[in-house]
């Protein structure tokens, strides 16, 4: 298995972090303006990304103090039964931001690319929080043809 690991430090309070993650209105602030859902564990969250299709998870934690964790449920083959693992731990001014997208079968093409568009949404959750306005699909950093 392999992993894609990513770790940014957010000017804001670890709550502000939190909730752009944890909740279906967060995410629409960052990683895609189509994002619908619950915000319970054991709740859906469907990320669209219009023709090229998106991303079904099934939320597995939600915690406050510091964690979100999601398993991919429907979208393309190779990212099926992969995990996502937000944690967020307070550092002086900073919410320090581990990410993880874990279980990846192997490091094809699909998987490199998308740890180049996790590090460019995590730079617009980055910006979101500190600002107050993040850069979500489609208003995303394009990196090839239409992604």
């Amino acid at each position: 298995m392999v992993d894609i690991l990513h770790q940014v430090g957010v000017v804001a309070p670890l709550a502000d972090v939190y909730r752009v993650v944890a909740t279906p209105e967060g995410v629409t602030g960052w990683w895609s303006i189509d994002a619908t859902g619950e915000s319970e564990v054991g709740g859906r969250l469907a990320v669209r990304f219009g023709a090229d299709g998106g991303f079904d998870l099934k939320i597995l934690e939600l915690d406050p103090a510091g964690r979100v964790r999601w398993r991919v449920v429907g979208g393309p083959d190779e990212w099926i039964g992969t995990e996502v693992d937000w944690r967020f731990d307070s550092r002086g001014t900073y919410t320090i931001v581990d990410f993880t997208h874990a279980g990846w079968r192997e490091p094809t093409a699909l998987m490199r690319e998308c740890s180049t568009k996790w590090a460019i949404f995590l730079m617009s959750l980055k910006e979101l929080v500190e600002t107050g306005r993040g850069r979500p699909a489609p208003d995303d950093v394009q990196i090839s043809d239409g992604h």
